[in-house]
């Protein structure tokens, strides 16, 4: 069969399962659900499964995609449901088609934040953000596959925008999903780094929508 492509939400207690224990939870879904996931041969054989955009531990998300074959066909408008039923709380699938598009052409996230503050005055607070990310350059400290670097962050940011709301200031923004990878997480760190007075006491993040270079809607 052809490689298949899942779009599932994960959300509440569930934006806790980290990237691994995730793995082998989908996996023991289409087992309980009655879908036969293809594995790879040899010694170490492997469920061939791919989550497209790994999700950090504590972000919530309504767009997430995972890529799998099955060895025997399947009524693709009949698995969201079935599947959903074997799922955990807070994973729910809400679609499966034919995977046509190559990962390569996936580029930006939208996204939704609420920047928590104790004391500070909201909409001080959402200016001063403003202000911070107008900024041409933002260059951080950030983790990287060869331990320690610089990087300036703002390249990677195609629109974001800040509003004073009910017991936090909201975020919204646009930001690259890879080739460079941002992860919402680096705004807060960001503002640690570079402007402590601004920075949130909590934050937590949702992605909202995954497009490709142009802004389509990635499926």
């Amino acid at each position: 069969m052809s490689k298949l492509r899942l779009r599932f939400a994960k959300k509440g207690k569930a934006v806790y399962i980290s990237h691994l224990d995730l793995m082998r939870t989908m996996q023991r879904v289409f087992l309980r659900a009655g879908y036969p996931l293809k594995y790879s041969e040899g010694f170490n054989p492997h469920a061939q499964i791919s989550i497209l955009l790994p999700l950090s531990v504590g972000c919530s998300s309504s767009c997430e995609l995972m890529d799998f074959q099955l060895t025997a066909d399947a009524e693709l408008k009949e698995m969201p449901e079935k599947l959903s039923a074997a799922m955990p709380e807070g994973i729910e699938a809400l679609e499966v088609y034919e995977a046509e598009r190559k990962v390569k052409e996936l580029k930006w996230l939208d996204i939704s934040g609420r920047f928590e503050y104790d004391e500070r005055p909201l909409e001080e607070m959402a200016e001063a953000l403003r202000e911070f990310f107008s900024a041409e350059s933002i260059v951080i400290e950030k983790k990287t596959k060869r331990g320690m670097g610089q990087a300036d962050i703002a390249p990677a940011i195609r629109a974001i925008s800040f509003e004073a709301g009910e017991g936090c200031v909201a975020l919204r923004a646009v930001i690259s999903a890879q080739e460079p990878t941002l992860n919402p997480e680096h705004l807060v760190s960001a503002l640690r780094q570079k402007a402590e007075g601004i920075a949130p006491d909590f934050a937590e993040f949702e992605r909202l929508e995954i497009f490709d270079e142009n802004m389509e809607i990635f499926r």
